[in-house]
């Protein structure tokens, strides 16, 4: 799977312990996403994005508020002048989910454009 099979897909319903991603699924999906990380708590990924000011950065915001309430998939985000970081992770499975990989490849679209 790449980062365009990725953008493909859309989020699914997904509970329960069965939809958790093993560490290896994880480390494969990961390479999918430039420049995202597993978080220290190994239940998430995050990324920091750098902006020019807080218009840009907001409006970083908003496309990415607009794709997750789209995909029904939604981040932690932390916001201040010129930079936004995101958090992705499935609360209802505990941890990691496709769902998850699937709106970061989103976010990088996004920045593509």
């Amino acid at each position: 799977m790449n980062a365009n099979d990725l953008t493909a897909k859309h989020c699914q319903p997904r509970k329960g312990k069965e939809n958790v991603l093993d560490a290896a699924q994880i480390n494969d999906l990961l390479q999918q996403v430039p420049g995202w990380q597993l978080h220290a708590d190994g239940h998430a990924i995050v990324k920091d994005f750098r902006f020019a000011d807080f218009r840009h950065t907001l409006g970083f915001i908003n496309a990415v508020g607009f794709m997750a309430n789209h995909e029904d998939h939604h981040p932690d985000i932390e916001a201040g002048y010129g930079h936004c970081q995101l958090l992705w992770s499935t609360h209802d499975v505990g941890g990691l989910s496709l769902n998850d990989f699937i709106c970061a490849a989103k976010v990088e679209a996004l920045l593509a454009r």
